[in-house]
């Protein structure tokens, strides 16, 4: 039946058609109509081209010189490796935690994965409440330990990095939790065993036998915290919107949406939003690169 079934191309074009109809209609031609954009003039959200740039490779110059882009570039990359050790470190360790436990593991599983369900905008709200100069949580928290004297504000130029990077690690670290924990229960128990017989246990079994198993899956994860790094946007908006402290907080994200939308900028917008696609492209090939899946027998 099974060699029928696909030697008939018929239903498999039926069902595969509005896929492909709902990529080129929400994913390609906007990509497309981007790419334009990013050559055209264009003065106002929801108003037509005013023909080409003058030149057309303007906004891609402007890309170069411009200092709010550059300080956006270097938050991004510093918010990319922050991600690479942190949350899917953190993710790691958490899963080899619970995968070494029987009891309660599936407790651990929902508690971790639960800031994932929550939305990025009542997260803001909350770790806004958390890191408020006055009554905030976190400042009363080290008023009582002794550790400050005064307050704290969280959100000057000298804390701002920390405020905003915390709760997207702590939001995403569930994510990839979960991954890494279904990677980990596809490997043998009998592998462990052999590897005890061999006299291989705890933290050398782990780099021996469950690391080496866990790589094509790290690899997976560490493609999607770089190209998710690269278009954060939802949390750091909600809690610094357009104040970024002296224009030092910007993302590549937060920067497009504030040209875009607040400005009225659409082409530049759209110039940054194809540079967001390729530095995600350039990084994932390079992150593919250097932990490149393998094949176990």
């Amino acid at each position: 039946m099974g060699p029928t079934l696909y030697r008939k191309k018929g239903p498999l074009i039926v069902f595969l058609l509005p896929a492909f109809l709902f990529l080129i209609l929400f994913l390609y031609y906007p990509f497309l109509q981007n790419i334009w954009n990013s050559f055209s003039h264009i003065t106002g959200l929801g108003t037509p081209a005013q023909g080409l740039n003058q030149p057309w490779y303007g906004n891609y110059v402007t890309l170069f010189t411009d200092p709010k882009l550059r300080t956006a570039l270097g938050n991004t990359v510093l918010l990319t490796l922050c991600t690479v050790v942190f949350q899917v470190g953190i993710a790691l360790i958490l899963a080899l935690l619970v995968d070494s436990i029987h009891v309660g593991a599936q407790l651990f599983r929902t508690l971790y994965f639960f800031p994932i369900v929550i939305s990025a905008t009542a997260l803001g709200l909350m770790f806004n409440l958390i890191f408020l100069f006055n009554g905030g949580m976190l400042n009363q928290l080290l008023s009582n330990l002794g550790l400050i004297s005064q307050n704290i504000d969280w959100k000057d130029t000298d804390h701002f990095l920390f405020t905003m990077f915390a709760p997207v690690m702590w939001q995403y670290v569930g994510f990839y939790f979960v991954i890494l924990v279904t990677g980990l229960n596809n490997i043998s128990q009998d592998l462990y065993e052999a590897a005890a017989l061999d006299g291989c246990t705890g933290f050398s079994q782990v780099r021996y036998v469950t690391l080496p198993l866990l790589r094509n899956v790290l690899c997976t994860c560490l493609v999607l915290a770089i190209t998710g790094a690269l278009k954060v946007f939802d949390l750091p908006w909600v809690m610094f919107g357009a104040g970024m402290p002296q224009d030092q907080g910007w993302l590549t994200g937060t920067y497009m949406y504030d040209q875009t939308f607040n400005r009225g900028n659409v082409d530049y917008g759209s110039t940054i939003a194809i540079l967001i696609v390729v530095l995600g492209v350039l990084f994932s090939n390079i992150a593919n690169r250097v932990f490149k899946p393998r094949d176990y027998i």
